[in-house]
């Protein structure tokens, strides 16, 4: 059975079976940032270097699931672990389609 407020999509003709994948492993990841550097200054790179990002601090973080974007969150700490609060996100029918 499909999680709740989840359709399946019809397509072609014939209904997908979600059951099929809805155990699947996926990879989920946080993207903090991103920057551009040469070769060079990744060279010059060492311990303690600091590597600046095009993002300001308090913007939203993505959250992709197989390098995909399906939302964004913001950091939060739960148990001395980091985490993410969950403020944008896709339709559950919009995840599916995009992970195909």
């Amino acid at each position: 059975m499909p999680p709740e407020g989840l359709q399946e999509p019809a397509g072609e003709g014939h209904s997908l079976n979600l059951d099929l994948i809805l155990d699947l492993p996926v990879s989920v990841s946080i993207e903090l940032g991103r920057t551009r550097m040469q070769v060079e200054e990744i060279l010059r790179l060492g311990q303690g270097s600091v590597v600046e990002l095009k993002k300001l601090a308090g913007e939203p973080l993505e959250i992709l699931v197989q390098g995909r974007p399906i939302g964004k969150g913001e950091v939060v700490v739960v148990n001395e672990k980091y985490g993410i609060r969950l403020t944008d996100i896709i339709s559950p029918v919009e995840r599916i389609q995009r992970l195909g």
